[in-house]
């Protein structure tokens, strides 16, 4: 719920210049997103969101740091590319096999990168393991990798 929410949170920042907390939760409102203005206060502040002037001259929201946040995540993703060797899941549990010594770094980038329905990961030398929250969710973290992932 918390992840969710603070990615949309990003999404709407990085679309629209959002000046106060109240324009935020109406917008968070209008992609069907409900929480309370204090939540969104705590929202801003684990997401270090800082107010900058927008092209029109008014204060907006975002991030701080966001070029060392995505050179972060780009490493993060770069080591998935490039260590994965494949993945799959069976029920609620993901199965990801890389190149040997790497699945701790897998599964930390993994970690780094997707929401609270990873319970946890276990990883061996070459294997990975996620333990999701239910089936459902397994299913759909292999999708969205086999998406971002194409070789």
């Amino acid at each position: 719920m918390k992840t969710n929410r603070q990615a949309v949170i990003l999404e709407v920042i990085a679309e629209q210049d959002i000046e106060t907390q109240g324009q935020l939760l109406e917008a968070l409102q209008a992609r069907g997103v409900v929480s309370t203005q204090a939540t969104i206060s705590r929202d801003i502040k684990d997401l270090r969101l800082v107010k900058e002037i927008s092209s029109n001259g008014k204060y907006r929201y975002a991030q701080a740091g966001q070029e060392e946040t995505s050179d972060a995540a780009r490493r993060m993703q770069e080591i998935f590319r490039e260590a994965c060797v494949s993945f799959d899941h069976a029920l609620h549990t993901v199965v990801i096999k890389t190149l040997p010594g790497l699945a701790s770094a897998v599964c930390s980038a993994v970690d780094a990168m997707w929401d609270e329905n990873i319970l946890g990961t276990v990883a061996g030398d070459d294997t990975g393991i996620l333990i999701m929250r239910n089936a459902a969710a397994a299913e759909r973290l292999c999708a969205q990798l086999r998406k971002t992932y194409k070789r």
